[in-house]
């Protein structure tokens, strides 16, 4: 295993952690990650990361939720137990549709909203029992850590953090897996 350093630089102001991704950009150094104790509006452009297709995704599972409900209000309502309900008996479901609108809703908003999680949990990695990766804990009460490795001259990279409003600056050894 190998060693190789980063920074950890620390910031008070969600405002100035974004002004200060733009800068550090700016001077061509790669951002690892920005942990923040809630989302801050821009960062992911700011950071430069490729847009999510969770919505995408979010599409295909609502059809999904729809699809299932559609053939359990038929299988259960038309096919396997059709039944005279209020003096109105229908046997077809087109007919019937629109006493089954509640329900296809409700699946396509459960499927959709689930396999969203489940496929936010899977693309993140967050599985049950696993160890934080969160490098410093006061990023989940009030303070914003940007973690740059160093990959050249350690001592401009700190004066330019420290320009961009940094609080704390401090320099970590860590390693790697490979």
């Amino acid at each position: 295993m190998m060693s190789s350093k980063v920074i950890h630089a620390l910031y008070n102001d969600d405002e100035v952690v974004l002004e200060a991704v733009k800068k550090v950009k700016a001077a061509n150094h790669h951002i690892e990650e920005v942990f923040c104790p809630f989302p801050v509006h821009g960062l992911d452009k700011a950071m430069g990361l490729a847009p999510t297709r969770i919505a995408i995704a979010s599409f295909f599972y609502g059809l999904t939720g729809l699809s299932i409900a559609i053939w359990l209000t038929w299988y259960t309502m038309i096919d396997n137990w059709p039944q005279d309900i209020g003096g109105k008996p229908s046997f077809s479901w087109g007919e019937n549709m629109p006493a089954f609108v509640p329900i296809m809703f409700e699946l396509t908003v459960f499927f959709a909203a689930h396999l969203m999680v489940i496929t936010f949990y899977m693309r993140s990695r967050i599985w049950p029992f696993k160890k934080a990766e969160n490098p410093d804990p006061r990023t989940t009460d009030d303070h914003f850590l940007m973690e740059v490795p160093v990959h050249g001259d350690e001592e401009e990279l700190t004066a330019l953090l420290k320009e961009t409003g940094a609080v704390e600056i401090n320099v970590v050894e860590v390693e790697d897996a490979h």
